[in-house]
């Protein structure tokens, strides 16, 4: 297959052992359409990024599992050996979190983890992401706009093991922050979506979607001392301007920096898209 031939939302690449392994959200599917069948996880591998194998299921729903819809932005981390997929679902008269899954391969069938949601239980969460700061591990994650009207970016601890979350979740930014904010209902109503941190010499900085003038975008948060737990701040200059988000960056196997998002943000149109990129003009916020 070639890369746009491929229709999923939220793209993700893990790069190991001279390979690339792309997860998504399965985009014919986002909204709660189809059957509980048609719900899960795939994967596609590619040793080039122009060829990639046909979808691999790594996660399907299961009789019993908590999660009935919306199976979203899964990421997939390796830690301590074994591969960990951070995923969101919905869980019906309930709400929108993400759980922790584990699979001793990259395209192997990834299992519950965590013990539900590591989300808090009353709050509508999605986009769930891994940070590891001096061996703590966090995950970083958006607490939803419905619920909340102004969308914020929050962390929380992680036990070691990665199955449940450490204390409570503190605040990092809220999308109205941002100079160039756009209420898409009208009433305050500012999206976070797609949280994705990069550490570079001590610095740190984190990708993040929102909108524009109306149309999604990409954008960059900072840390003011190059922790977790420092104080973050929204750039003026945005990454992507017009219809397309919830990217990340991974580096190919030539050493070179990669934006990867989905565009347009239009199902069933969205496809996957990348482009090389300059990581210390994102860090020094260079125009």
């Amino acid at each position: 297959m070639k890369l746009n031939d491929i229709n999923i939302r939220d793209p993700f690449v893990l790069t190991h052992e001279g390979k690339y392994y792309m997860y998504g959200t399965r985009a014919k599917y986002t909204w709660g359409s189809g059957e509980k069948k048609d719900f899960g996880f795939d994967v596609y591998i590619s040793n080039d990024l122009e060829n990639w194998s046909d979808p691999i299921s790594v996660f399907e729903y299961y009789d019993g599992f908590f999660g009935t819809r919306d199976f979203w932005a899964p990421e997939v981390h390796k830690y301590n050996g074994k591969f960990y997929m951070f995923a969101s679902f919905y869980q019906e008269d309930l709400t929108r979190g993400t759980a922790i899954l584990v699979s001793s391969t990259p395209d192997g069938k990834f299992e519950l983890h965590s013990d539900g949601f590591i989300t808090p239980s009353d709050w509508s969460c999605l986009d769930g992401t891994f940070y590891l700061e001096n061996g703590t591990p966090y995950m970083v994650f958006c607490h939803e706009w419905t619920q909340i009207k102004n969308g914020t970016v929050c962390a929380v601890e992680l036990s070691k093991d990665l199955k449940r979350a450490v204390g409570e979740p503190i605040e990092l930014w809220a999308a109205g922050d941002a100079s160039w904010k756009y209420d898409i209902r009208g009433y305050g109503a500012y999206v976070t979506d797609g949280p994705f941190l990069i550490n570079k010499d001590g610095r740190l900085i984190s990708i993040w979607s929102s909108f524009y003038k109306g149309e999604y975008c990409e954008a960059i948060a900072r840390s003011d001392n190059g922790s977790i737990l420092g104080n973050w701040t929204i750039d003026e200059r945005l990454i992507f301007e017009k219809d397309g988000g919830h990217g990340m960056v991974f580096t190919d196997l030539n050493g070179n920096d990669n934006f990867i998002y989905h565009q347009p943000n239009d199902t069933p149109n969205e496809r996957p898209a990348f482009f090389k990129i300059d990581l210390d003009s994102w860090f020094n916020n260079d125009k």
